[in-house]
């Protein structure tokens, strides 16, 4: 099998030359090498020119390739995934990198298991205490997995209506309240209690304590033997659809560690509301309950009686890792990292008609940044003086799995990384007029954020989905979690040319009808202008991120302070 992606790279790295041979001509043109240089006073020449080169023809190329159908969906533990990670070493060889995986190659192993839920002979039922059973079907009314990784769980256990599933003492919450949920059944809301204020869960913008990985994990740590969220498209910010394709297929983890479920998922709306229907409630009642501080856990008349058979699997996936060292003798050990996963949902044999989840834009596009930062930095006549760290992560789509293990085993210790630059989903929309760099006011690194954006005549926009919780939802987060400031890079909505209301109905439709559907594939009629911007600003944040005196770090307060200086110290123990 190894043989035959050489084979199949190797043509692809002649099409990808072939294509770049003629980019000279595309590249940045004298008027717009000069309006680099004079958005940049901060960067030595050197780093201007490198910067000027950076090219949206190629960063295509790559797009282009890495959502063929030839590798079908990049799915994690899948050929096409595997497919990709060889792509990406590749390049980072050709340009030059060093490497920074394991045993002196590009290739950083995750161990991870997969578990695949059987759609056959996996049944779900709710009991009521009086009144007929309800049983509902995989993928339409639920979805679930074992999140213990174990191949049968036989459930029948009483369901216990925990509000938001929440434990947060700094906002003085807690559904729980001391109840003993051990082997219970939890039934819980995603989101978290509705604020304006934003010293509770920081007003509209969602926290941690929202996210659907945090609900499992907290039930887990009380002992629960499974979770169910209740899905509300405007409380998850996506549809049922994007739950069931997610879910749908395997599943990707890392070996476990600690508690863990026997039964991890989701139900609709619909479902949830027969659910209360049949405890003799209404779900409006329960959802109104769980807004109060008073809540108290909700015993339910009803039981769940589950049997989950799964196809369970290990395999060994890989974070791709490149290193360009620094230039500076005192500072060469510390580094800029930057991030960008390269996984996708893979192909869906069982599905019909188009079956490729391609993930043009969701992670295509990210990765041909990547790349193509990478191969201006090594290019470039003078190097930072930090190193630089190009790491092209696995599994996001599976819960950030892939940056988490390079978060626990990064290349160099977390304490330090000065920062972590990362992007995902960057749309080629055309040139924008916008970014978005939510989370970089968490950090010290703010005001040359804000100076750089002003350089590049970009206006930064606050995150227009505070509520969706993105901040949470992409790799930068798992770095952020031992302690590095982390922040996605991404443009806004304004769009040169066109009304800002465009680049939102551009947004809206990408969310409805693409993210995380097979639709999201590579078209010719793409502009990857706002990929190019995005890489040139990510490259001047990097450079002065490299060349500032003292390490990053994060606001005071911050709820990722502690975990920096604990990484801090750490590393100065090393």
């Amino acid at each position: 099998m190894r043989r035959l992606f050489i084979v199949i790279l190797n043509i692809a790295l002649l099409l990808i030359l072939a294509t770049a041979a003629p980019l000279a001509k595309n590249q940045a043109s004298p008027k717009t090498r000069r309006a680099a240089a004079a958005r940049s006073e901060a960067l030595p020449v050197a780093a201007v020119s490198a910067m000027s080169s950076i090219d949206p023809e190629r960063i295509r190329a790559h797009v282009k390739f890495l959502a063929d159908d030839l590798l079908e969906g990049r799915g994690t533990g899948q050929r096409g995934g595997d497919l990709a990670a060889l792509y990406l070493a590749t390049q980072f060889e050709i340009y030059g990198l060093k490497p920074a995986g394991d045993n002196g190659t590009f290739l950083q192993k995750v161990p991870m298991v997969g578990v695949t839920t059987d759609p056959h002979t996996t049944t779900f039922t709710v009991i009521p205490r009086n009144g007929q059973p309800m049983n509902l079907n995989y993928l339409d009314d639920y979805v679930a997995t074992n999140t213990s990784q174990q191949s049968l769980s036989d459930i029948d256990a009483d369901i216990v209506f925990v509000g938001y599933g929440i434990h947060a003492p700094e906002y003085n919450w807690d559904d729980y309240k001391g109840a003993d949920l051990r082997g219970k059944v939890l039934l819980m809301l995603v989101n978290e209690p509705p604020s304006d204020d934003p010293r509770f869960f920081k007003g509209k913008a969602l926290t941690y304590y929202g996210r659907w990985t945090y609900k499992y994990e907290e039930a887990a740590r009380r002992g629960a033997v499974a979770a169910i969220l209740v899905h509300k498209t405007d409380m998850a910010s996506y549809g049922w659809d994007v739950v069931r394709n997610s879910w749908g297929g395997e599943n990707s983890y890392l070996r476990v560690e600690g508690p863990q479920l026997q039964s991890a998922g989701w139900i609709t709306l619909e479902v949830a509301r027969k659910l209360a229907e049949a405890s003799g409630k209404n779900l409006e009642q329960w959802m109104e309950q769980a807004k109060s501080r008073d809540f108290r856990p909700l015993p339910l008349p009803l039981k769940l009686k589950e049997h989950l058979v799964s196809k369970v699997r290990e395999f060994t996936s890989s974070n791709v890792v490149a290193m360009l060292p620094g230039s500076d003798p005192r500072l060469k050990d510390e580094a800029v990292m930057y991030t960008a996963h390269y996984d996708h949902l893979g192909i869906r044999p069982e599905a019909p008609g188009d079956n490729i989840y391609n993930g043009a834009d969701d992670n295509a596009t990210g990765c041909g940044v990547l790349l193509e930062m990478a191969r201006a930095f090594a290019n470039a006549a003078q190097k930072p003086q930090r190193s630089l760290l190009f790491a092209a992560v696995t599994a996001e789509e599976q819960g950030l799995r892939g940056s988490e293990y390079l978060g626990k085993h990064p290349p160099i210790a977390a304490g330090k990384i000065t920062l972590d630059l990362n992007f995902d989903d960057v749309h080629p929309w055309g040139t924008p007029e916008e970014v978005e760099v939510s989370g970089a006011e968490r950090t010290n690194f703010y005001p040359v954020v804000q100076a750089t954006a002003r350089d590049f005549q970009l206006k930064i926009r606050p995150d227009p989905h505070p509520e969706a919780g993105y901040y949470y939802r992409s790799d930068h987060f798992s770095l952020a979690r031992v302690g590095v400031p982390s922040f996605s890079v991404n443009e806004g909505q304004k769009f040169k040319g066109h009304p800002e209301e465009w680049g939102a109905q551009k947004a809206s439709e990408y969310n409805r009808k693409h993210y995380h559907q097979p639709s999201d594939e590579y078209r010719p009629d793409m502009d990857f202008s706002a990929d190019a911007v995005m890489a040139r600003f990510g490259f001047a944040l990097g450079w002065k991120a490299a060349s500032l005196p003292q390490l990053l770090g994060w606001q005071p307060g911050d709820e990722f302070e502690a975990a920096r200086r604990k990484s801090a110290a750490a590393a100065a123990g090393n």
